[in-house]
């Protein structure tokens, strides 16, 4: 068959570890022997990082504001242990921070669901969406370590509002964040989470802890509660979805009981935390969906896991690894999809939905890798590692296309 042709480019961001190998075979068995693939290529793996002064990172998320979609592969976001290992200047921020503060998106995790793989809660029968705001918070926070007694003050100066609060009065050494968010990025945040549930009809939950937290958290309570009434209260109702605000530890104990099927909005912080817990409470993290929405109209699809080191180390000593690779194959047919729909190529967006459903079909019949192994009710499992589980999607793509 004749290749399917793209018009306009993805944005592709190359990464770290595993699954930078894993990228290029699922490049080179399941995407371009179908696809004239065009993509403007970026390498942000930590040393091409270290090499460009992250400016890589920066250019790559402009890239996306150019072209509209991106896929992205795992990066490393290094701690003290690997500044050591790579031989770093600088502890560098988290390529994902640094993106989603650009585009000032919204993320979504989805978990992808086979049939023979129960949840660990028995209650869930539905997919859990995670929509975690991509701004602010903790991942763009300042920090200082008070090395002896002192005080810690947050002010803020502006034309009008001069105002200065201390912290804490310290007696010996401490640490200190200050961390902030926007009204105009909360705004798009809960734009996104309306639309998205409009789109999927689903209902929306929303919570952070404004019981506590009575300046910060109680601002995205509000400001929510005041599109929702404004904007978007007629639409619900007339689609029968509901918004439900309350305390985080309420939700926490409500999607443990509850059977699923509802878009659960997060906080920064708890989307990356909760996102992982769904995940896993599914099935596995390598199982789970991501994908950045910018009120913009900008799209990056990624997985929703990190660079697997462990297994990294063992393919550098010649070992086989068993390292499960749909994530990152849906995070490819994602943007894909996302660019096919964009650009009116009907034939590519085919490709993705048959491509997504062998993937489903493969572990479903049996073939997995071993941490879906160690899930699956069925005893009659075939445990393969890497390549051959590509093998395995790529021989039932051939058949089909």
């Amino acid at each position: 068959m004749a290749k399917i042709t793209m018009i306009t480019p993805l944005v592709e961001m190359d990464g770290d570890e595993m699954t930078r190998v894993i990228w290029e075979m699922i490049k080179e068995k399941l995407l371009l022997p179908y696809i004239d693939l065009k993509t403007k290529y970026y390498d942000l793996g930590l040393k091409k990082r270290e090499q460009t002064n992250d400016e890589i990172t920066i250019q790559a998320a402009n890239a996306i504001k150019k072209y509209g979609v991106g896929v992205k592969c795992a990066t490393i976001t290094p701690n003290a242990d690997r500044v050591k290992e790579y031989d770093l200047k600088t502890m560098w921020k988290s390529p994902n921070g640094t993106i989603r503060a650009i585009l000032d998106g919204t993320v979504f995790r989805e978990p992808v669901i086979v049939n023979n793989i129960t949840p660990f809660v028995k209650t869930w029968k539905k997919p859990i969406i995670i929509a975690r705001h991509a701004y602010g918070d903790v991942y763009s926070a300042v920090e200082i370590q008070a090395n002896e007694a002192g005080t810690g003050t947050l002010s803020f100066k502006g034309k009008s509002q001069d105002e200065s609060i201390v912290v804490k009065e310290f007696e010996g050494p401490g640490v200190l964040q200050a961390m902030h968010n926007t009204d105009k990025s909360i705004s798009s945040f809960a734009r996104s989470c309306f639309n998205y549930a409009l789109d999927v009809e689903m209902d929306l939950w929303f919570a952070t802890k404004d019981t506590i937290s009575k300046t910060y958290d109680h601002r995205f309570k509000d400001i929510f509660l005041d599109i929702y009434e404004n904007e978007y209260k007629e639409l619900f109702e007339k689609e029968n979805i509901e918004f439900f605000y309350t305390l985080i530890d309420d939700v926490v104990a409500r999607i443990i009981r509850g059977e699923g099927g509802v878009l659960w909005a997060c906080k920064n912080y708890d989307g990356d935390v909760m996102s992982d817990m769904v995940a896993n409470a599914f099935g596995s993290l390598a199982m789970m969906t991501s994908v950045l929405v910018s009120p913009d109209g900008y799209y990056e699809y990624e997985a929703a896991h990190g660079t697997v080191q462990r297994h990294y180390y063992r393919h550098l000593k010649g070992e086989k690894t068993s390292t499960n690779s749909v994530a990152t194959i849906f995070a490819w047919t994602g943007a894909l999809r996302k660019r096919g729909q964009l650009d009116k190529i009907d034939e590519l967006i085919k490709f993705t939905d048959i491509l997504d459903k062998i993937c489903l079909e493969t572990i479903e019949e049996g073939t997995m890798t071993k941490d879906l192994a160690l899930l699956c009710e069925s005893k009659d499992v075939s445990v393969v590692n890497t390549e051959e589980f590509l093998d395995a999607i790529g021989n039932k793509l051939k058949e089909v296309m």
